[in-house]
């Protein structure tokens, strides 16, 4: 169950789009979850798991013996129930196609009433009491596979098992010591039931969350205009360390159809994190940031009007009396606005060293004459800007710095004009209007797709060749009791930290 409960914790709710940069057989959001990270979440899950299997009721056993000097006896357990259960060491282990989890040295502690009757001489005799019982030296262990079936995962049990070592009983009330020795002849049976309600159990919770795992949607809603195609592409990589998943991750339209792709079999996920080992490794394509770049850009939101500044005085014809003197001849002490749209998607380009962006702009200067908005002149700009993101809760966070830029008059009603005159002007409203307003929406960040509950600690960040990776633990906020166990999965769950 741990394979499928860090599933949750990846980019991974989340769903498919039919618009892709490269071939839709690469995935570009990657996860690779560590044997650290299997630990962790093997921990939780074990825990929860725990609180969720006590009680636990075993069938009643009833057994008919005979007696020397007293015939047949008829004995029984009934209200058997496993009340509390304690694990002593586990572990998880990865393998070549699956993941192996045991718990070793467990114990458990059951109630139970017992009763036994026989007739003797016409009449029936009979005693009752309760008895509790102890069992020692309990084994569980089950191996889970995974794989991709038409984008989603399918979970399966391959192998699973209980087996309980020792068992005592004490029987109380009732002429208890008399029958202690019979009701010992019970032991075999009452060690099947619990090794038999256990895996019965556990196969019916694996059931439950491959319905799940199989219903989850292919596309998260990031808004009106945008989804996040979530995928699976290619089959889960299975090492002696980790565990790495590839989901499609960019964006489309959200009025787009959903479409599954194709998969290939053969990728190759490893762990690129360096230092000490994390329990998580997300990595994103550059190709996620420009596929959103593209469907804001053809939504048509690239755009806006720009009238209060941190100079006023720079939105009037008069601060512009000496750079561009028509234009204050033409409309003396007239306000204006600067509309600026782009006019091509903004580029993002990752490298080891630079994350570095270019857009495409153009700026129409806008005048007010009376009533009128008269456009007077349009300025193409190509803004060269170097960005640096970071880790906030869990959010992708970033901010752009400028570079440099270039201009060039597209056309003007007022006539040429020397573009260097006001090159002083638009680097002032570059750093003070344009990239301020950038790095605000920046700062708000790209959600990275954990499980509510779950927090990213001490998180890395590092820059490659059009990857960008982010290297955390995770912490587990138990306030928050997120329901983890297959029967108690519910969809409300699914979502993204904050």
């Amino acid at each position: 169950m741990a394979a499928a409960f860090f599933f949750l914790l990846m980019p991974f709710f989340l769903v498919p789009a039919s618009t892709h940069l490269q071939s839709n057989e690469e995935g570009f959001i990657s996860t690779v979850i560590s044997e650290k990270g299997l630990d962790f979440a093997k921990d939780i899950l074990i825990e929860k798991a725990i609180s969720s299997l006590t009680p636990l009721y075993l069938p009643r056993v009833e057994k008919t013996l005979r007696i020397p000097l007293i015939g047949n006896v008829h004995f029984g357990l009934s209200n058997i129930s496993i009340y509390r259960v304690d694990v002593r060491s586990s572990y998880v282990k990865p393998g070549d196609t699956g993941i192996s989890i045991v718990a070793s040295g467990a114990t458990a502690n059951l109630s139970m009433n017992w009763f036994y009757s026989y007739s003797a001489w016409l009449i029936t005799v009979s005693d009752k009491g309760n008895a509790s019982v102890q069992v020692e030296g309990m084994e569980v262990g089950l191996t889970l596979g995974l794989e991709n079936q038409q984008g989603t995962l399918k979970l399966s049990l391959m192998d699973c098992g209980c087996y309980v070592k020792d068992i005592d009983i004490t029987l109380n009330g009732g002429a208890s010591w008399l029958y202690q020795g019979v009701v010992d002849a019970f032991e075999g049976k009452i060690r099947s039931s619990v090794e038999n309600a256990i895996t019965k159990k556990i196969k019916e919770g694996i059931l439950k969350l491959d319905s799940l795992l199989r219903s989850l949607p292919k596309e998260v809603s990031v808004n009106e205009i945008v989804a996040l195609n979530v995928t699976f592409v290619n089959e889960p990589v299975f090492s002696n360390f980790s565990i790495g998943f590839e989901i499609d991750g960019l964006f489309t339209a959200a009025d787009k159809v959903v479409s599954s792709g194709n998969y290939v079999m053969n990728s190759q996920l490893s762990a690129s994190c360096k230092g000490p080992v994390k329990m998580l490794e997300i990595s994103l394509d550059e190709d996620v940031f420009n596929s959103a770049s593209n469907i804001y850009y053809n939504a048509e939101v690239m755009q806006w009007i720009v009238d209060k500044v941190p100079d006023q005085s720079l939105l009037n014809t008069a601060s512009w009396k000496y750079i561009v003197p028509q234009l204050y001849k033409m409309y003396p002490n007239n306000d204006m606005n600067l509309n600026v749209s782009l006019s091509f998607p903004p580029f993002i380009k990752i490298s080891p060293y630079n994350i570095d962006s270019t857009i495409y702009s153009d700026v129409t200067i806008d005048v007010f004459d009376n009533n009128d908005t008269i456009p007077v002149a349009c300025i193409s700009l190509v803004v060269n800007a170097s960005g640096s993101v970071g880790i906030s809760g869990n959010n992708l966070v970033g901010s752009v710095t400028l570079v440099d830029f270039t201009m060039s008059l597209k056309w003007s009603k007022i006539g040429d004009f020397h573009m260097y005159l006001i090159q002083s002007v638009m680097r002032t409203l570059l750093k003070t209007v344009f990239l301020p307003y950038v790095n605000l929406h920046l700062g708000r960040g790209f959600p990275l797709p954990i499980i509510r509950g779950f927090t990213l600690q001490n998180a890395d960040i590092f820059c490659a060749s059009s990857k960008i990776y982010v290297c955390s633990d995770v912490v587990f906020a138990d306030s928050y009791k997120p329901k983890l166990l297959p029967y108690d999965l519910t969809h409300p769950l699914l979502g993204f930290g904050v």
